[in-house]
């Protein structure tokens, strides 16, 4: 059977690393990050890839959450016959729905973060959102924030640095919780046996 996952490239990395250490046959496909700045715009791109990709492949699967696409996501794999991944968006997927749910209901103005999001909180956030033109906007795009936990995949110095400097930069505390890769793993393997 021939399939092909098409990504979120926030997710690339450890996608990548998931499909190589089970040898999983399966092709990549990514999908801009940066999309998640249009919301909107995902659907298109996805529709436009899944579309594409259908007739070469027997199954299709969507690595994505619902990530601000407001429902339309659903018709759209229901339309090309694909599945996804559980999840409403990559930080539940990375922190798991334990852990997700309770930061959310104890402190539910909680920024999150990921190895991606740390390695392009400047292009994603700071360029993408035009704080680096209207440095006004910080506090009205983050001033109802309480803390910053960095849902970090890999330990690694560098990135720790960072996000410390990604938190007082929005002037919050952080906190640091070694996920792994949470349940997105368990979560691709279960859709892979069925």
């Amino acid at each position: 059977m021939t399939t092909a996952f098409v990504i979120c490239g926030a997710l690339g990395k450890e996608v990548k690393d998931i499909v190589d250490r089970r040898g999983w046959d399966v092709d990549i496909y990514g999908v801009s990050a940066l999309l998640h700045l249009y919301p909107n715009r995902i659907v298109d791109e996805l529709r436009e890839k899944l579309h594409a990709l259908r007739p070469s492949y027997e199954r299709l699967v969507v690595v994505y959450g619902d990530c601000g696409m407001t429902g339309k996501l659903e018709p759209l794999l229901d339309e090309v016959g694909a599945s996804r991944v559980r999840g409403p968006h990559c930080y539940e997927m990375l922190a798991g729905a334990e852990l997700f749910d309770r930061v959310s209901g104890e402190r539910p103005g909680t920024f999150f973060l990921t190895d991606w999001l740390v390695r392009n909180f400047e292009r994603a956030v700071v360029r993408g959102l035009g704080l680096d033109r209207h440095p006004e906007l910080k506090s009205m795009l983050f001033g109802n924030y309480e803390a910053v936990l960095y849902l970090r995949q890999v330990p690694n110095p560098r990135l720790a640095t960072e996000a410390a400097e990604i938190a007082a930069y929005l002037g919050l505390p952080l906190e640091i919780n070694d996920v792994g890769l949470g349940e997105l793993e368990s979560r691709l393997a279960d859709l892979m046996s069925g």
